[in-house]
């Protein structure tokens, strides 16, 4: 990408994964938009050059996990700012992505585990409130085709949580738990208990259950469809090339304190 191309401020994208569920809806919300160009809808079997040659100066990868190191890479390296959609983006591979952004310091990147609004000021709502109570545990509940668990926005909360309780020197939620060979408690992330539930008729969801003596606190949200997505899909395009390096998170572009 030019650096005629940088400064110009025009937001033209190439959609990878454009053929997936995820990917035509966000298709079809970049091409309403008016500020922003659709220029690419590429799927698994198309080459990411194509991206190059239709323009891009974004990407946004709703691909797969294992595809999607490789597409940050190359966007990396050619100068794109990208967005990241997909799962999969654990510790060391952040770190690899932060190694390879240093070559390229203009360049801005979002992995957003989640691209509902709703769901990011939930998280961190909850964040925010579990430095005052002594439990909290997560529970997330989606549709059975979804393939992780997990699922990222859940982990990504409970970090977001276990960082809050650590900084205020909270200590672990009181569990006399010491039988459990079927793994009723379910994962721990960061010190908190996350719980998943699949289930046919549901979309996406999580409930954060705080409790304290004689209280409990639900931070809920609910995305009925897919369409919940995009208005963040759209603000992570348009804010990410002023915000170079890695952002992880959306709540990193919003003024969530």
């Amino acid at each position: 990408m030019s650096d005629t191309q940088q400064d110009s401020g025009s937001i033209r994208v190439a959609v990878l994964g454009a053929h997936g569920r995820m990917g035509r809806r966000a298709v079809d919300a970049i091409s309403e938009a008016a500020d922003i160009e659709l220029v690419a809808r590429l799927g698994s079997s198309d080459r990411l050059d194509a991206a190059l040659d239709a323009g891009a100066t974004h990407v946004l990868d709703l691909t797969v996990p294992e595809a999607s190191p490789q597409n940050a890479a190359f966007a990396v390296e050619h100068g794109l700012h990208a967005v990241i959609g997909t799962s999969g983006w654990d510790a060391s591979r952040r770190e690899q992505l932060v190694a390879q952004l240093g070559q390229s310091p203009r360049v801005g990147v979002l992995i957003a585990p989640n691209f509902s609004l709703g769901s990011v000021v939930a998280s961190a709502v909850a964040a925010k409130a579990a430095r005052w109570f002594e439990s909290v545990e997560v529970v997330e509940l989606h549709h059975p085709d979804k393939a992780d668990a997990p699922s990222g926005t859940a982990v990504r909360t409970a970090e977001l949580i276990g960082q809050a309780r650590a900084e205020a020197g909270v200590p672990a939620s009181p569990d006399a738990t010491r039988h459990d060979p079927h793994g009723a408690r379910g994962a721990v992330v960061d010190g908190v208990h996350v719980h998943a539930v699949r289930l046919r008729g549901l979309h996406a969801h999580q409930e954060v259950l705080l409790g304290g003596p004689g209280e409990q606190l639900t931070v809920r949200h609910d995305a009925f469809d897919r369409g919940a997505y995009m208005p963040g899909v759209l603000l992570g395009l348009r804010a990410v090339a002023s915000h170079p390096g890695l952002t992880y998170g959306l709540d990193g572009y919003l003024d969530l304190d």
